[in-house]
């Protein structure tokens, strides 16, 4: 009977341990490290010395981190949303069975399958300015002159969000794709009879009934958004003058370009608190029920 009542907690000991040593531990390492004064370049504080939330405060009165948070805010609102609709509507007419369906569940796919860096490479080749995809289609309608889409300050952002995009739709697809087709034929048989149409159906059956799926796809996405930085050091390296900076690429300087330990802990902790905040708050939103009406 013991051995019954420990079992539970033998069998998550595993993921438990995991957790503590690689994710509990580190945030708690950078939480600590967060209130030091740390620059491994600079003797005077190579030792680390406390300066309480100063590392905080110097952050949120930098100007070029308020464009970072700026930048990040735009390049997840214009990849996330964008992408988990995609993502649906790809699902929605893979759905069907017709001769070849399975190849054409393979091409959306298959941008998944490439490791980041490998399809930024590809996209290097559609963004180049004289001879590139995108120019040569924008001279055919009309437009006069390559546009440099990655040395364009108005351009360089967009171009990083366009890539995200076509390779995340295809992977968040599979996971619309599973639930559809575990979903019971007879309510659509149903709604058909009643004479439902197509957007009525929908929104009244498909998208409830996904709703933990579409859960799980906003979840995943919201983060890899904050943690997708390989195409960046790729196509832009943040430029040109920071304008496709996103948060992670701004730690990934701070740490490892600028050497500063204390700063870069408190932008750990940042990042953290954001994507905890909105997982628990989606979560929590996702999972609220309806107060029936009296």
């Amino acid at each position: 009977m013991k051995q019954k009542k420990l079992l539970p907690y033998l069998l998550i000991f595993p993921t438990f341990l995991f957790v503590s040593v690689f994710t509990v531990w580190p945030t708690l390492l950078s939480l600590s490290k967060s209130f030091f004064k740390q620059r491994l370049n600079i003797a005077k504080y190579r030792e680390p010395v406390f300066n309480g939330i100063q590392n905080y405060s110097e952050l949120f009165h930098n100007h070029e981190f308020i464009n970072v948070l700026y930048n990040t805010l735009i390049y997840v609102l214009g990849t996330v949303p964008l992408t988990i609709l995609a993502a649906f509507i790809l699902a929605q007419l893979l759905n069907n069975k017709f001769k070849g369906i399975g190849y054409f569940r393979l091409a959306f796919f298959h941008p998944s399958i490439l490791p980041m860096v490998s399809a930024a490479t590809i996209w290097m080749f559609f963004l180049t300015p004289d001879y590139g995809l995108f120019n040569t289609s924008l001279s055919l309608l009309g437009y006069s002159g390559p546009q440099n889409w990655t040395a364009n300050p108005n351009l360089a952002l967009f171009a990083v969000m366009i890539i995200a995009f076509w390779k995340n739709a295809g992977y968040y697809m599979i996971f619309y794709l599973a639930g559809l087709q575990n979903l019971p034929a007879s309510i659509y048989e149903a709604a058909k009879l009643d004479g439902a149409g197509y957007l009525r159906t929908t929104f009244s059956i498909t998208l409830p009934l996904l709703k933990r799926s579409t859960l799980f796809i906003s979840t995943i996405a919201f983060i890899s958004a904050f943690q997708t930085i390989d195409h960046i050091f790729v196509l832009t390296k943040g430029g040109p003058s920071g304008k496709s900076t996103v948060l992670l690429y701004y730690l990934w300087q701070t740490r490892f370009e600028n050497l500063d330990v204390g700063k870069a802990s408190a932008v750990t902790i940042i990042l953290v608190v954001i994507l905890l905040a909105f997982t628990m708050s989606n979560i929590v939103l996702s999972e609220k029920k309806e107060v029936p009406r009296g």
